[in-house]
């Protein structure tokens, strides 16, 4: 007996009209991305005060938002096949393990992103070992600090299920836009700990790192006999030097953008929504075809994409019409609207759309298909590779959209 909600798959003829409100639903809470990127423009000269300070704060949100990935894409996954219920207390054992496993996996990826941008400050960021030491600390701090977003996510999970919405649609882009916000805000505390705070905040910086670490250390060796903990680290691991090297390279290109730009407010306030956004397309692209292939709905094969081609077209739409609805925030809350600025940042934006989302909608299909059949888990995939890709794919759209509409002058 298949669970309710795999009605949202069984469905031959669902109404296109039916997916695009449900995705524009879901997408509408990446307009909270306005505000981590309001907060990232008024913290302008704190992200000043090192040279890696920017390069990194990509790396930070994907970071984050890979961990986040796994977790909304498991769960959604799980609730829709029956090995996780819809609740939080007496749940089953795969919940509480994979909930633990994501201690380690969060440690994990931080270690990974400090090593790779060691190598790529010293290349691009020009910093010392001095500073990859304080880029390590800051991000084990920050990551630290934002593992609260997991309860949230397990709620939104549990009460999207509930009431018979798609949690493969619903979750992860709610949830990687208050996970910006969240982690944005503990980043620029962290960096404002450390860097304004004298002896106290370094310390104090210092000790939440640890932290993390004695937390990881306490939950490995209670945990590393469950075959389903040691999978999910295992598969993990396999993306993490791949993301590692994928968000310095975001970063390096963010760099490249702020030294182009300078002070350009309404680009930096844009920013965190844009990557969300075209990271959720990924996410309810690849997440659905996930539980399709699990469901036994999808064949694993790239001509069974015109299968899928309805909720590709409802999730792009809602992405051009989510870029708009950017482009008219932006401008209001720097206080700077006008027609010819809107129809030019909105030009921009758009631009930027038609590179990056068919380039993001493809990637994260082909590994969805490429992972099932390896028999992998497509969930431990499909999200941190396509979410940590959309980064890039759109600072690198935004660079090249510059200079196409020549917005700079």
């Amino acid at each position: 007996m298949k669970p309710a909600n795999s009605l949202h798959y069984t469905s031959k003829y669902a109404p296109p009209l039916k997916f695009l409100k449900e995705t524009l639903i879901a997408f509408s809470f990446n307009i909270g991305g306005i505000l981590a990127g309001f907060i990232v423009a008024s913290q302008f000269s704190v992200f000043k005060l090192s040279p890696w300070a920017f390069a990194v704060y990509p790396a930070i949100l994907t970071a984050r938002g890979v961990i986040s990935g796994v977790f909304s894409g498991r769960l959604s996954t799980a609730l829709h096949i029956g090995t996780i219920l819809p609740k939080l207390h007496g749940n089953t054992k795969n919940f509480y393990m994979f909930f633990k496993s994501l201690i380690v996996i969060t440690l994990e990826i931080s270690v990974a992103m400090s090593l790779v941008s060691m190598i790529f400050g010293s290349l691009f960021w020009g910093i010392t070992f001095a500073g990859f030491s304080d880029i390590l600390i800051v991000i084990l701090a920050t990551m630290l600090l934002g593992l609260t977003n997991f309860l949230l996510t397990i709620e939104i999970a549990f009460i999207s299920f509930k009431k018979g919405l798609d949690p493969d649609v619903i979750v992860y882009p709610i949830m990687s836009t208050v996970t910006d916000i969240v982690i944005t805000l503990c980043y620029v505390f962290t960096l404002n700990l450390f860097f304004l705070s004298g002896f106290v905040g370094r310390y104090i910086v210092i000790f939440l790192g640890v932290f993390l670490i004695i937390l990881a250390l306490d939950v490995l060796p209670r945990c590393i006999h469950d075959q389903g903990f040691v999978k999910t680290i295992k598969e993990s691991l396999l993306t993490l030097v791949f993301v590692a090297f994928i968000v310095n390279v975001t970063g390096t290109v963010l760099k490249g953008i702020s030294e182009i730009l300078g002070s350009r407010k309404e680009i930096y306030t844009v920013y965190p929504a844009l990557i969300d956004t075209v990271g959720d397309v990924g996410s309810v692209v690849g997440s659905t075809a996930t539980t399709k292939l699990a469901l036994g709905l999808l064949k694993p094969s790239f001509h069974a994409m015109r299968k899928h081609a309805t909720r590709i077209s409802a999730t792009w739409t809602a992405s051009i019409i989510m870029f708009t609805v950017y482009s008219i925030l932006s401008l209001l809350t720097q206080g700077m609207f006008t027609l010819h600025a809107f129809l030019r940042l909105t030009a921009f934006l758009l631009t930027a759309n038609v590179i990056a989302v068919p380039a993001i909608v493809l990637i994260s299909y082909t590994v969805a298909i490429l992972t099932f059949k390896k028999g992998l888990d497509p969930d431990n995939f499909v999200i941190p590779i396509e979410s940590s890709i959309a980064d890039t794919i759109t600072s690198i759209a935004l660079l090249v959209a510059l200079f196409l509409v020549s917005y700079m002058v």
